[in-house]
């Protein structure tokens, strides 16, 4: 489909982009970039024909979703610059080709059919949401990361199919583009009356408020890289996340599950419709599950069988995933489903079709996860460590060259890295990387030992002028930690990120190579961005979880020099508790008050929301008698001030600021 089209060189023409980049591809990039059509099976166009399969009507108003503000939520018209490349065109030098092509097709979206009574909505978010119809209603599968994502796609169904009601919602699993979008679709109204019910694999409530919440913070500014989310798309810029082209910025919500799936082979009818579950805990998340639907031969596969290499270790901070379990998973759905399975539909990208293709198709996945895990602890045992093995690591044609092996999401180098991490930790064995002098430190002394920053800039201006990128960056990170005001290491940094970027065939590396090459030029500028602390989660999150989220902002240093008891009292909700803060840590004891507290503070859950939200201050509530304070009251402020506000734009590829 592209070999054809090559030229001597890739040259972009014929394109004006917003942009926050300025250079193109040198040589070397354009030259990587033209290596890999040769490399990869082009001529190979059925991806295409399958994600156009089924489409019963594209997304209404160019893929644009808005909020109730007007404000846009959802942009599918950003990425139109996909289809303004004539056919006969070479792919822009600053894409690698690979890329291009998987954006090409996240790029069809709207409504399909994908057979008999199942249909999804694909690219009005990150995910996918998949729609069931039942004997009296529809069963809808992972609402979507945001409200607004999540009401739109449900109404685009309702369009062309009959509006029959919702009976019943399942989460595959606990990431928030699988739940985020629920109260779009429906109310928690309705399921306190018992019209819809939620299902949700064992597991889901604890692992979506830990993941969300717990390290939030950090999490939230890595995904503002791996997401790209500060990048204009195109050419230059973002080019989707390989598991979608980006995230949502609507309302994330959140309605707690009524029914708990908690072993492979249970049996549930939903609105007529049988359901066979499989447990797959910390796969592609700790809680997760697939189904099969047997009445209609199709497998759904949640996250774990994707049109990607999907992460083992994801580049905005996680849990490592069990390679090994994954695959055994995939392993189980084969022998209990794969007889009957005539079409695979997962919660991202587009289905497989036909018995042979779901087989090859699951057994390639499968096999892709078990080759990771295997020959990373062969070669661990051989010696190697985690940088070497991640170099050293190289899958068989068999595997690579499927398209959905591809290195879009997750990648093979950070992968076999995180298999090695899940044994055997960050320690490589070698004494000498035991206790390292930490970036700051380590980078004045690189720059003192290398003879200065000025000869290492005259050196790294050589290397990037014969492609040594990796090397390039590597030793101006030392500079820029060393000398965080050196604008010139900074500019030829940011110029090394940007290249690297090009090259990328992996969609989150590539965000986070331009993310970081944009701030290095134009300093940390907050913008818009998903919070996880939304009101629903924060009302959903359970008091015990709550605490052990203060205990992690308890400032330990400041609270061990200030010891102190209180009695923490929910009325409405009957519960009572206390609050040690005691060797710089804080320690909570449910169901009890103590008559040596320093003070106790009394107050309604949905007043304690509000205070967590910010939606009302501490004065006022006081003020208004809505919050009650027994005992040495002045110990109230000491008490808050022992908690830090956590900075959720803290500096990334410059030192932190204290």
């Amino acid at each position: 489909m592209y070999k054809k089209f090559l030229p001597p060189l890739f040259v972009l023409t014929g394109f004006l982009f917003p942009s926050q980049m300025t250079a193109e591809a040198t040589k070397y990039t354009s030259e990587l970039n033209r290596e890999v059509l040769s490399k990869l099976p082009f001529d190979n166009t059925e991806d295409f024909a399958d994600a156009s399969r089924g489409l019963i009507s594209p997304l209404p108003d160019k893929g644009i979703i808005k909020n109730q503000k007007g404000d846009i939520v959802w942009d599918l018209a950003a990425f139109d610059f996909i289809n303004e490349r004539k056919p006969d065109a070479p792919v822009p030098a600053t894409v690698n080709p690979s890329l291009w092509r998987q954006v090409e097709i996240l790029d069809k979206a709207g409504l399909f059919k994908v057979t008999e009574n199942i249909y999804q909505v694909r690219g009005a978010d990150l995910s996918n949401m998949t729609i069931i119809e039942g004997k009296t209603g529809i069963i809808i599968i992972d609402p979507l990361l945001s409200k607004e994502t999540g009401k739109a796609a449900l109404e685009l169904y309702y369009q062309n199919r009959p509006k029959k009601p919702i009976r019943a919602v399942i989460y595959s699993h606990s990431h928030a583009d699988h739940f985020g979008g629920v109260k779009g679709v429906i109310s928690q109204e309705e399921v306190d009356a018992g019209k819809v019910k939620v299902f949700a694999p064992a597991g889901f409530t604890e692992a979506a408020l830990d993941e969300n919440v717990m390290a939030g913070n950090v999490m939230g500014r890595r995904a503002m890289y791996m997401y790209g989310a500060l990048l204009t798309p195109g050419p230059k810029g973002q080019m989707s996340a390989g598991l979608g082209l980006t995230t949502s910025k609507g309302e994330m919500t959140l309605i707690l599950p009524t029914d708990f799936i908690t072993k492979t082979g249970e049996k549930r009818e939903i609105d007529g419709v049988k359901f066979v579950f499989l447990m797959a805990p910390g796969s592609e998340a700790p809680a997760e599950m697939l189904f099969f639907l047997p009445d209609f031969k199709a497998l759904a596969a949640a996250e774990d069988a994707t049109h990607t290499m999907h992460n083992l270790y994801t580049l905005r901070g996680a849990k490592i995933r069990d390679a090994k379990a994954w695959a055994s998973y995939l392993n189980e759905a084969i022998e209990m489903f794969g007889p009957q399975t005539e079409v695979v539909f997962a919660q991202h990208h587009w289905p497989k079709w036909g018995n042979t293709n779901c087989i090859d198709f699951l057994e390639k996945q499968r096999d892709m996860y078990k080759y990771i895990h295997d020959q990373t602890l062969r070669l661990a045992n051989q010696g190697y460590n985690m940088t070497e093995i991640g170099e050293m690591i190289k899958m068989p044609d068999s595997l690579a060259k499927e398209w959905y092996n591809r290195g879009y999401y997750g990648s093979l180098n950070h992968n076999a890295k995180s298999v090695y991490n899940f044994y055997l930790g960050w320690f490589s064995g070698n004494p000498s990387t035991l206790h390292q002098l930490p970036d700051v430190e380590a980078g004045k002394k690189q720059v003192e030992y290398m003879g200065g920053s000025e000869a290492i800039l005259d050196k790294a201006k050589t290397d990037y002028e014969q492609g040594n990128y990796r090397w390039v960056a590597q030793v101006l990170n030392y500079v820029v930690y060393a000398e965080p005001d050196n604008k010139n290491a900074k500019s030829l940094l940011a110029d090394t990120l940007e290249q690297l970027g090009y090259q990328s065939e992996n969609g989150t590396w590539r965000n986070f190579y331009l993310t970081g090459a944009k701030e290095l030029r134009e300093g940390v500028h907050p913008e818009q961005m998903l919070s996880p602390n939304s009101p629903d989660m924060v009302s959903a999150m359970p008091m015990e979880s709550f605490f052990d989220y203060l205990a992690i902002k308890l400032n330990g240093p400041k609270a061990a020099q200030n010891a102190m008891t209180v009695n923490f009292n929910l009325p409405d909700t009957n519960q009572k508790y206390i609050l040690q803060i005691k060797n710089g840590v804080l320690n909570y004891f449910p169901g009890k008050n103590t008559d040596n507290a320093n003070f106790s503070i009394t107050l309604s859950r949905s007043t304690f929301n509000s205070l967590i939200l910010q939606k009302a201050k501490l004065k006022d509530l006081i003020e208004s008698k809505k919050i009650s304070i027994q005992g040495n009251g002045q110990l109230l402020n000491i008490f808050f001030s022992l908690f830090d506000n956590f900075n959720p734009w803290f500096n990334i590829v410059e030192p932190v600021k204290a």
